[in-house]
C-alpha cells in the first residue's frame, strides 16, 4: 500500500443552525441553513472547520449534510453553475470555509423540523 499525498479538496456542505444571541440572523428567524464550501483533506475535516468556524461567528450548528467534492457531484449529474464554481475555487485558494447562501427558516415553515 503506497502512502498517498494528502491533498486539499472543497466539500459542498449544508448546515442546519439553531438561534443564538448574536448570530446575525433575522429577528423572526427560527434558524437557518447556510449552503457552505469548505475545503479540508476529507470530508470530515471540511466538516470539522465549518462547524469551528460558524460557532465562532456566533452561530448554532445543528446538523451538517455532506454533498461531496466537485468531482463526485458532477458524477451524479449536478449541473454546477460557474458562479459555484468559481466560490469552490476561492474556497480551495483560500483553504476556506465559504458561505455562499443563506435561507432563514421561519416558525410555518415546511423545512422547520
Amino acid at each position: 500500500m503506497s502512502k498517498k499525498t494528502s491533498r486539499q479538496q472543497v466539500y459542498t456542505l449544508l448546515v442546519e443552525v439553531g438561534r443564538k444571541d448574536g448570530d446575525g440572523l433575522p429577528q423572526e428567524a427560527t434558524g437557518a441553513a447556510l449552503m457552505c464550501y469548505a475545503s479540508g483533506v476529507d470530508e470530515a475535516e471540511a466538516v470539522r472547520e465549518t462547524v469551528a468556524i460558524l460557532k465562532q461567528a456566533d452561530m448554532a450548528p445543528l446538523d451538517v449534510s455532506g454533498y461531496g467534492t466537485l468531482d463526485e457531484r458532477l458524477a451524479e449529474g449536478h449541473d454546477i453553475a460557474p458562479e459555484e464554481r468559481a466560490l469552490m475555487e476561492r474556497a480551495l485558494a483560500e483553504n476556506a470555509v465559504i458561505v455562499a447562501q443563506m435561507t432563514p427558516f421561519f416558525e410555518g415553515d415546511d423545512n422547520v423540523h
